[in-house]
């Protein structure tokens, strides 16, 4: 016999949510509540009555709404992902209202499972040349026209991961928005003597979203604030 499926609420029921919803049932959940800023104007939708029977919530709204509606799903001990973008520089407001509660977060500038092990594969890069003085690095991306942050959360995690690896030269950075590109990041290293390349392309949204769901699995039971990484490696 099956098991249950467990509950779950979209907060931010746009493109992404519409595809969290759509993937749902094959990870386990049952969609129970989707807020958007039609019911979830300035987070009235947020209620403990609207929550109370929700095992996990994946936020995917917008830069600007997707802070107040993490801190107040803690606030409710909701365990949640964040899969909006734009939004990590308030991660230490969002990260206290969590640790506060306590309740429990999974956050990544990107959901996508291929690009978790690209970041890693950056980092290993990073560290192999980082005293190899005759090479100069970038970190490209391109993403389509709608996306509003640029450079995205993820080519600024590659780079800061680079950094964190000893990589401490230049790496120059550049963004593209253009048609309806789901996204490609890039890093590579160049040299008089020949050029290293390593691309992670995405086909579809869709590996955002399982990505999101397999997270929100896993932050069930659990409190504190993890990564995506956390989440696939331990």
């Amino acid at each position: 016999m099956n098991p249950k499926p467990k509950t779950l609420a979209i907060v931010g029921y746009g493109r992404m949510g519409r595809l969290v919803e759509q993937l749902a049932p094959a990870n386990g959940f049952e969609v129970v509540l989707k807020l958007n800023q039609g019911n979830n104007r300035n987070g009235e939708g947020l209620t403990l009555n609207a929550l109370a029977d929700v095992d996990a919530a994946i936020e995917f709204s917008t830069p600007e709404a997707a802070p107040s509606n993490l801190k107040r799903l803690a606030e409710l001990k909701v365990p949640t992902v964040a899969g909006a973008t734009g939004w990590l520089e308030h991660l230490p407001e969002v990260t206290r209202a969590v640790q506060e509660s306590p309740s429990a977060l999974v956050w990544s500038a990107n959901f996508s499972i291929g690009a978790a092990v690209f970041s890693r594969l950056a980092g290993v890069a990073a560290e192999l040349m980082r005293d190899e003085t005759g090479y100069g690095a970038w970190a490209w991306e391109i993403h389509h026209d709608t996306k509003k942050d640029a450079p995205s959360g993820t080519l600024l995690h590659l780079v800061d991961t680079m950094r964190k690896r000893g990589y401490l030269r230049n790496i120059d950075v550049s963004s593209n928005r253009a048609g309806r590109h789901p996204g490609t990041h890039e890093i590579g290293f160049d040299s008089a003597a020949d050029t290293i390349t390593l691309r992670h392309v995405a086909r579809s949204r869709e590996g955002f979203a399982q990505g999101a769901l397999k997270a929100a699995q896993w932050i069930i039971g659990r409190k504190g604030v993890y990564t995506f990484e956390q989440v696939l490696f331990g």
